[in-house]
C-alpha cells in the first residue's frame, strides 16, 4: 500500500477525494502548529465517515505496549467506528514497542473495511527513525504526512501563503519583516495572521497597517545567535539578542554559543575576541572586569565584532 508521502497541503485535497479513508495515517514532523492542523483535518474527516469514537494514547519505550494491542483489537462496546491516536513524542518505542507498531501496521492494511482508524504521530523523520524496521512497517503499510520544518529562509514564503488563503497580500519587505518578528514561532505565526484577517478586508495590506497591528513574538534560542553570527547577519544578532535578554535567557549560555561562532576554527579566535570572551565571562560570575559594566552590552559588543569579521570574509 505504501504511497509517496503527502506534504501538509496534499493532505486536505487527499482526504476530500479519497472515497474511503486509509486505515492507516503517520503524521511525523516538529511543527507544532502543522502537526495540529493535519491531525485535525484527519479528525474532521473521520467524524464524517462515521468514526464517532476517539481513544489517544501516549507512549514510549517504557510504556505497557500491550495497551496499544488492545485498544486496536478490541471493538467499541457499542459497535461504534474508533479514531484510535497514538503519540510517540521521543520517536524511540523500544523493541517491544517497535514490534508492537510493526503488528499494528500489518493488521492495519489487511483488515478491509475496519472499524478503528489508526493515527500514529511521530518527530521529524531523522537518519536512526528512517533505518527503523518499526517506521518502514508503518509507512509501506499507511500513509505518511511528512511535516516539514519551516524554516527562517522560507518563512515569508509561507506567510504569504496563509495571507492569500483568507485573501490578503502584502510587499516581500513587508513579509520579511513580518517574519524577522514571528522567528521561531509558527503558532504565533498563524495567531498573528489571523488577526490581520479579522483587523483588515482582503486586498492589499500596506506595511504601516501590518506594523501597527503584529506583535513581536519571536522565540530566539541562544543557539540560533551563533547561526546569526556565521551569517554575518549584524541587524539580526542586534533583535535575537535583545529578545533573549527579555526572555530572561541565562548569559552564560548565550556566551558560549557565542563562541561557537569561532571556537571550532583556530584562524577565528583572534586575541582580541577571546580576552574580550574571558572578560564577559568575569563579569557574569560577578568578579571584577575593569572596562567591563554591563554583561549584555558586553555580549552584544563581542557578537558584533564576530559578525563583522564574518561579514567580511564572506562578502569582501
Amino acid at each position: 500500500m505504501a504511497t509517496r508521502p503527502l506534504r501538509p497541503e496534499q493532505l486536505a485535497s487527499h482526504l476530500k477525494q479519497t472515497k474511503q479513508l486509509a486505515p492507516l495515517y503517520v503524521l511525523a514532523g516538529d511543527e507544532p502548529l502543522l502537526v495540529i492542523e493535519a491531525g485535525d483535518a484527519i479528525r474532521a474527516a473521520a467524524r464524517a465517515a462515521g468514526y464517532t469514537e476517539r481513544t489517544s494514547l501516549v507512549m514510549d519505550a517504557r510504556s505497557d505496549w500491550s495497551a496499544l494491542t488492545s485498544s486496536a483489537g478490541s471493538g467499541s462496546l457499542f459497535g461504534e467506528r474508533r479514531l484510535l491516536e497514538v503519540r510517540l513524542p521521543t520517536g524511540r518505542p523500544g523493541k517491544t514497542g517497535g514490534d508492537a507498531l510493526t503488528r499494528l501496521a500489518e493488521d492495519a492494511e489487511q483488515a478491509s473495511d475496519s472499524d478503528t482508524l489508526i493515527v500514529v504521530y511521530l518527530p521529524r523523520i531523522d537518519r536512526t527513525m528512517r533505518a527503523a524496521p518499526w517506521f518502514n512497517a508503518l509507512v509501506r503499510h499507511g500513509t505518511l504526512v511528512d511535516i516539514p520544518t519551516i524554516d527562517r529562509d522560507h518563512l515569508p514564503a509561507w506567510i504569504g501563503s496563509r495571507l492569500a488563503a483568507q485573501g490578503q497580500r502584502t510587499d516581500p519587505a513587508t513579509l520579511q519583516w513580518i517574519a524577522d518578528r514571528v522567528e521561531g514561532n509558527l503558532l504565533a505565526a498563524h495567531q498573528e495572521i489571523l488577526k490581520l484577517g479579522l483587523a483588515f478586508p482582503p486586498g492589499e495590506l500596506s506595511a504601516n497597517d501590518v506594523q501597527e497591528a503584529v506583535m513581536n513574538v519571536a522565540r530566539y534560542n541562544a543557539f540560533k545567535v551563533r547561526d546569526a553570527i556565521q551569517e554575518g547577519d549584524a541587524p539580526r544578532v542586534v533583535r535575537m539578542l535583545e529578545g533573549l535578554r527579555a526572555e530572561g535567557e541565562a548569559p552564560l549560555l548565550v556566551l558560549w554559543a557565542i563562541t561557537q561562532a569561532w571556537g571550532r576554527n583556530a584562524e577565528r579566535a583572534d586575541p582580541a575576541a577571546v580576552r574580550h570572551a574571558h572578560d564577559i565571562d568575569r563579569l557574569i560570575k560577578g568578579l571584577k572586569t575593569p572596562g567591563r559594566l554591563d554583561v549584555w552590552h558586553e555580549l552584544t559588543s563581542l557578537a558584533l565584532r564576530l559578525s563583522r569579521r564574518n561579514f567580511s570574509r564572506t562578502y569582501t
